[in-house]
């Protein structure tokens, strides 16, 4: 059987910082593998966003089909670590490292979960190296490949930490969505001293960032908190004290409920926009749609596992970023249930060691009741 702290040790090892491997997908291939895991490797090299590593990993056959996703990528560590973040090291029962809680730890409890348990149907992983990115060669790369070879999953379990206090505390049972947006207003550059000579774009620019920000966008929903619309960054073109500058720009993100499309919020401020400032542009990155699994099938199996293994009752929600979850959630019923998440992203990123372990025991009962 697989130790799933010497796998998630293995793993955080691999400086796969988005985009890079860093040899985390070989890593675990080579797990995988080694408990009956067929394993394809799908790598793409396309444009600025790439070369994104992909692994697909499937055992048995027939149905039903349970899948487990999650990425190996992970953001830059930052400066000030106590030890170095690729350079695994247990410390006080915790394992600190980049990525041991988003997400390899999930990944190695996931892994050592599947070398316990004897299944019936088909067990898959669909792991990323392009999560914590664009994602524009990731899980979707990975989704396309699935339907070209008539992979369907019934069920699909994601492990990004979603407990918040203690593990199993919290589901996630769909998330919001995302747009970002970038609105540019041109003036005419020109010497402060003789504004009738210049068009300067700040004040129609802050009036339009006022009216945005002035959006109700809607009070929430039995599932999903309200929508919310965030000026994230105003800029000029402008070095000099001097200058009216000749463009304006401001950078502004929607996190969206499932009361509204992602299209639809880009119309909408495409349409404030041009009210007040008609020669104003906007582009739209839409990251994902909101989406909700309905409580009922999936929901009740993971919580039955986290019930008898954890003893704990999980709260089902939606709140939190986004994930990949926004994508899988298109081929099949998807939640996500992983470590608790107080330190990712964060500097001394660590997993308690018993954390590990325990959601290893409850992936192997989510196994059980899925596949045995």
């Amino acid at each position: 059987m697989i130790d799933a702290l010497d796998l998630a040790a293995k793993l955080i090892a691999c400086n796969s910082v988005t985009p890079a491997d860093g040899g985390a997908q070989d890593v675990l291939q080579t797990a995988l593998e080694s408990i009956g895991f067929r394993v394809h490797r799908l790598h793409s090299s396309e444009g600025p966003d790439g070369p994104i590593a992909n692994l697909f990993a499937i055992r048995g056959s027939g149905g039903p089909h349970f899948a487990f996703a999650g990425h190996t990528d992970v953001v830059p560590p930052g400066a000030g670590w106590a030890s170095d973040p690729f350079a695994p090291e247990v410390r006080g029962g915790l394992l600190h490292g980049r990525g041991a809680v988003d997400m390899k730890g999930a990944i190695a409890a996931f892994v050592a979960a599947a070398s316990q348990v004897e299944t019936k149907g088909t067990l898959s992983l669909i792991i990323t190296g392009d999560e914590e990115g664009p994602a524009t060669f990731g899980t979707v790369a990975l989704m396309d490949w699935m339907e070209s070879e008539s992979i369907r999953p019934d069920l699909i379990l994601v492990g990004e930490p979603t407990s918040a206090h203690k593990l199993g505390d919290t589901i996630k049972i769909g998330r919001r969505g995302s747009v970002n947006m970038t609105v540019t207003v041109p003036g005419r550059q020109g010497h402060v001293a003789y504004p009738h000579l210049a068009d300067n774009p700040v004040p129609t620019l802050a009036r339009i960032v006022s009216a945005l920000s002035a959006w109700t966008l809607d009070s929430g929903t039995e599932w999903f908190q309200p929508s919310n619309l965030e000026i994230t960054d105003i800029a000029t073109s402008n070095e000099a004290t001097n200058v009216i500058p000749g463009v304006a720009r401001a950078r502004l993100n929607i996190r969206f409920n499932d009361l509204h499309t992602g299209a639809d919020l880009v119309r909408d401020v495409k349409a404030a926009v041009a009210e007040i400032a008609p020669r104003a542009t906007v582009e739209a990155r839409i990251s994902g749609e909101a989406f909700r699994t309905d409580p009922g099938a999936l929901s009740d199996l993971v919580t039955g596992a986290i019930r008898d293994v954890l003893g704990v009752e999980p709260e089902l929600s939606t709140s939190g970023g986004t994930s990949d979850a926004r994508f899988l959630s298109r081929i099949a019923p998807t939640i996500e249930f992983g470590l608790p998440n107080a330190t990712m992203h964060k500097l001394d990123e660590a997993v308690a060691v018993a954390d590990l372990e325990a959601l290893t025991e409850t992936y192997a009962e989510v196994i059980r009741r899925a596949l045995g």
